[in-house]
């Protein structure tokens, strides 16, 4: 018994084949599918529908890589961080002193 997946995925592959098979009928013999319109026209529209729709999909992804780096904040500098770790490592170096200097007055003599 298939699973929920997998009768999906042959409903997906059913109609893209069905959608495959029309689409090519229609470019190659509009005049006997659609025969009330003319067969030119009807060509022109078939190829020109989705390659704007392919088209707009492609700009809508420029777009929206655009966007995001429009509003993306930007990094801080290396500069910048280089001199907080230098900050971080004196912080620590001073820290160990300290201990060490409050070890050595705390050792019972």
């Amino acid at each position: 018994m298939p699973n929920k997946d997998q009768v999906i995925g042959g409903i997906v592959f059913l109609v893209c084949v069905v959608i495959a098979i029309g689409y090519a009928a229609t470019l190659f013999f509009p005049q006997y599918l659609l025969g009330w319109l003319e067969p030119r026209t009807v060509q022109l529209w078939i190829v020109a529908i989705p390659v704007l729709v392919g088209f707009l999909a492609l700009l809508s992804v420029g777009a929206w890589i655009g966007w995001t780096m429009a509003t993306t904040p930007s990094p801080k500098p290396i500069e910048e961080i280089e001199a907080e770790e230098e900050e971080k490592a004196e912080e620590k170096e001073e820290f160990l002193k300290f201990h060490q200097a409050m070890e050595k007055v705390s050792e019972p003599s």
